[in-house]
């Protein structure tokens, strides 16, 4: 069984059965046809995933890999802010005309900034320390910039992210302001944890655990019955990770240097609803 699932169908579990629901309240989300979009939801959930027993995806679902690691390269490598970089349409609703989202997610981590050491951007900052500082307890990144909120889109949702390496093990700690379970929860923790290798491979480090720490881990009114049945299903032991060996460089990986192996999952006919 994926740890992944597991920790999924906990996860809903207790979100139903000990969740607020935010019903009484004004919200901003919205369905497609216009009506407010509710949630049940708990306050502080906490996941650890060591990539060292195996890697997190959900197999009570499909989930699209090649995507979700195409759209973490669009943030993480391309630093892009623009729609016409990515090759899915996830963030064709949050666009302007020309495709930007704003000064968002990728903007963010391009911006450099100067150090005693020179001047790199926070990804590039990363991967500095990860080879010549990793006993700092500093190697951080953060999407969260007040000052230029009101130029995003979207406020950023998995926003901050903390390295931390043990001997020769590297660690991370995920932190999300807010969590659609249905949709984004197995999608950003195969992200993340795609992540965390990759960033282990090019530092000759070897990945050991994703925490992630879900501020707000909620449940669209809508996707009460979607959920209900995947948390009837059996789930399937977690596939396994192939990366390109000939990927060095953290610039060198692409959508294709990514796989999953051995991947089985349950097919899921409903289309989810998504608001926005």
């Amino acid at each position: 069984m994926s740890r992944a699932d597991t920790l999924f169908i906990q996860n809903c579990r207790e979100i139903l059965s000990r969740g607020v629901w935010d019903t009484g309240l004004p919200v901003r989300p919205r369905w497609e046809d216009g009506s407010a979009a509710h949630t049940i939801k708990l306050f502080g959930i906490v996941n650890r995933y060591d990539l060292r027993e195996e890697f997190p995806v959900q197999t009570i679902r499909r989930m699209a890999f090649k995507s979700a690691v195409d759209e973490l390269l669009w943030i993480w490598q391309k630093k892009s802010n623009n729609i016409r970089e990515l090759n899915s349409h996830i963030w064709d609703a949050w666009a302007d005309g020309s495709g930007s989202i704003g000064k968002a997610y990728g903007y963010q981590l391009g911006v450099k900034h100067r150090y005693p050491e020179g001047e790199f951007d926070q990804v590039d900052r990363v991967l500095y320390d990860l080879k010549h500082n990793p006993a700092s307890r500093r190697i951080i990144t953060s999407l969260y910039n007040h000052q230029d909120l009101h130029e995003m889109a979207l406020y950023p949702c998995a926003w901050s992210m903390t390295f931390n390496v043990s001997g020769n093990v590297l660690n991370a700690v995920l932190n999300q302001r807010s969590q659609d379970m249905l949709t984004a929860n197995g999608w950003n923790v195969m992200q993340y944890a795609a992540l965390l290798c990759m960033m282990a491979r090019v530092s000759g480090l070897v990945p050991g655990e994703l925490v992630h720490v879900i501020a707000d881990a909620h449940i669209y009114d809508r996707h009460v019955p979607i959920v209900e049945e995947l948390l009837r299903r059996e789930p399937y032991p977690a596939p396994r990770l192939w990366m390109d060996p000939a990927a060095t460089d953290f610039y060198d990986f692409t959508a294709d240097s990514l796989r999953l192996k051995d991947y089985r999952f349950h097919p899921l006919d409903a289309v989810i609803p998504v608001a926005v």
